[in-house]
């Protein structure tokens, strides 16, 4: 009988060799090549498991990492946040019961000036901000009436701070005396509380003044203000005499002194100057010249005055923002005392406001607004002391350190020259360029002082029975009444 069709038959079958199974090992001598069940994972907490919570387990090492950072951060700033808010309320208290106090209906309320200017490198509106968050709080909680002269360039604040005292010289009969129109124009608010038989506030009124750019500014105004003249300075005949010249040369539409001053010194000088009078046969010598060599090239007035009819981009010179200061820095000891100044100018009081600046200094500012609750402590007391009006004392005399004389004793210098001098060196780097022409550089200028004007000023200062005070408030040892709406 014959095998079944496609098997082999049993003697020539080949055998095939199973090699033996060789054990594995984990280096212990135990054998790992049978899977071993896995332990069953832990049900968790059977409470957590009946309220049906899910299994409890700490997140990955990255999201611990996360968590972490935006919950340190987020800590910071919130805690900064209520600190910040808490130190406002305190400097609040502390002035909240002049708001309480009747007023005199004979009399102007006591206001204080505000000294407001763009920070070097930036716009207004940082520091309207600045003056928001941690100023006009303060003034609002003590019912204080304020009056803001704003500065968006440099030397804005000078000119409205020495416009200010000459319209208080002009007040008491200083300078050129006005017409009766425009007196009644220039001073009719003024006018009308006399008629009316409303004083000023018997005291002291005070300014605030803002970073240490806007306080720069506010010395030049003053002794500007003080020592220069209460009328514009006329023009000097030797200048007049160089426009002049340049009248005599200049070609309209060309750039040169401008058409416009052109005219107004040309008006100036039109009595003295003699008029000329044109040729009357310039017409005839015209025509006989007219074919000449000389009169084909030169071109005629009508061809000269339709060529200058294409407009042209000329560059035209800058016109200066505020009309030049009165007195300059140099010509102070030669400066007459206006008889009209008080003993006493002021009081002011110098905030601070740090503003930097760049990428580079980012962690700077990150650190700054992270302890933004420091800044306004010390701002709530300086405008705390403003508000409060009961002591002030006369700027003193400081040592002044360079940044080489870390150690040992500098030059004395007046205390108004130190003030928040540490500011100038966060500035933008170019604020400390060279100006152009017709731009101020007083940010950049040396602080120049008069000992007649420098003398009279005073400082705010926070008495010691109100710094007690504060500290009570703080620690909630004292606390304050407040008005409610039905009383």
């Amino acid at each position: 009988m014959s095998d079944p069709k496609g098997v082999p038959p049993a003697g020539n079958s080949p055998v095939i060799a199973s090699s033996p199974a060789v054990p594995s090992s984990n280096g212990s001598g135990v054998n790992t090549s049978a899977t071993a069940p896995k332990k069953p994972m832990a049900d968790g907490n059977p409470v957590f498991r009946m309220m049906g919570l899910p299994r409890l387990r700490l997140p990955s090492r990255n999201w611990l990492i996360f968590l972490s950072l935006s919950g340190s951060i987020a800590s910071a700033v919130l805690y900064d946040k209520y600190e910040t808010r808490r130190t406002k309320q305190k400097w609040c208290e502390v002035v909240s019961h002049l708001a309480r106090e009747p007023l005199d209906t004979k009399s102007m309320p006591r206001k204080l000036t505000i000294y407001l200017a763009a920070p070097p490198g930036d716009g207004l509106r940082s520091a309207r901000e600045h003056f928001h968050n941690y100023v006009k709080p303060i003034l609002v909680a003590g019912a204080m009436d304020w009056d803001v002269v704003e500065g968006r360039k440099e030397g804005d604040v000078r000119h409205k701070t020495a416009e200010r005292v000459r319209r208080k010289r002009r007040r008491r009969g200083e300078g050129e005396a006005l017409e009766e129109e425009e007196l009644q124009k220039v001073y009719a608010m003024e006018l009308m509380r006399e008629k009316n038989g409303t004083g000023e506030y018997p005291g002291v009124s005070g300014d605030l003044v803002v970073g240490r750019h806007t306080w720069k500014e506010y010395v030049r105004g003053l002794h500007e203000g003080w020592l220069g003249p209460v009328d514009e300075p006329v023009v000097i005949p030797a200048v007049v005499e160089g426009v002049a010249e340049e009248i005599a040369k200049h070609v309209p539409g060309h750039s040169s002194l401008g058409d416009a001053p052109v005219k107004g010194v040309a008006e100036a000088i039109a009595a003295s100057t003699p008029t000329l009078q044109p040729d009357t046969d310039i017409s005839t010598a015209l025509d006989a010249d007219s074919n000449s060599p000389t009169t084909l090239e030169t071109p005629t007035p009508s061809e000269t005055l339709a060529s200058e009819d294409v407009p042209k981009e000329e560059e035209k010179p800058s016109k200066p923002r505020n009309p030049p200061p009165y007195l300059l820095p140099s010509a102070y000891p030669m400066a007459t005392l206006s008889p009209s100044i008080p003993e006493v100018i002021g009081p002011s009081i110098i905030l601070p406001f740090p503003h930097i600046l760049g990428v580079r200094n980012t962690h700077i500012r990150i650190y700054r607004f992270l302890t933004r609750r420091r800044l306004a402590d010390e701002i709530g007391r300086d405008v705390a002391a403003a508000v409060l009006g009961a002591s002030y004392r006369s700027f003193d005399t400081v040592t002044a350190r360079t940044g080489a004389e870390e150690s040992g004793t500098g030059d004395s210098v007046p205390e108004q020259k130190q003030v928040l001098a540490n500011e100038e060196k966060e500035w933008w780097k170019s604020v400390h360029r060279a100006r152009d022409e017709g731009e101020e550089s007083v940010w950049i200028e040396g602080m120049a002082l008069d000992e007649r004007v420098a003398g009279r000023m005073r400082r705010f200062e926070l008495s010691a029975l109100e710094e007690d005070r504060a500290k009570r408030i703080a620690a909630g040892t004292e606390v304050v009444v407040k008005e409610t709406a039905e009383e």
